[in-house]
């Protein structure tokens, strides 16, 4: 990974759930925390030790397991650019989302995928907290979903 300033990133890990409040119980227990946003089918905790991103995105059928995407928040878009700009000189190739709304967020990402299909993101919040209005039917996140701002 590229070094960075600052703060040091931080994992993200999304699953998908079937029941959200039987999980929204079950990791408010596991974490001893409230998640920091909760939305119709959608919950994200902000773990301190050790740091983690981590949501729960309701669906009835995922299809290919509880495993959403997997990321690593920064903290600028510049640190997003230079994450996408590594793996592209080693020969993965991402794509960019940038000025998306995703996660009741507007957010600047890349994305790769792995040989198996498990996306991976790194991605800054740019505006947090917004309200359920604002985002699609889809709490996402994965590639594509997000339509973006602009």
């Amino acid at each position: 990974m590229p070094n960075y300033t600052g703060t040091l990133p931080k994992a993200h890990v999304a699953i998908f759930v079937s029941d959200l409040a039987k999980s929204l119980d079950f990791y408010r227990r596991l974490f001893g925390i409230e998640p920091v946003k909760a939305r119709t089918g959608y919950a994200k905790f902000d773990v301190a030790s050790p740091p983690l991103n981590f949501t729960l995105n309701q669906t009835e059928h995922p299809g290919r397991g509880a495993l959403s995407h997997l990321g690593i928040q920064v903290e600028t878009t510049g640190a997003v650019l230079a994450m996408r700009q590594h793996w592209a000189d080693r020969g993965l190739l991402p794509r960019d989302e940038m000025q998306t709304i995703c996660c009741y967020a507007v957010q600047d990402k890349a994305w790769v995928r792995d040989p198996d299909g498990n996306e991976w993101e790194v991605f800054v919040v740019l505006q947090d907290q917004l309200p359920e209005a604002s985002t699609p039917d889809r709490s996402c996140c994965e590639s594509g979903c997000c339509p973006s701002t602009s």
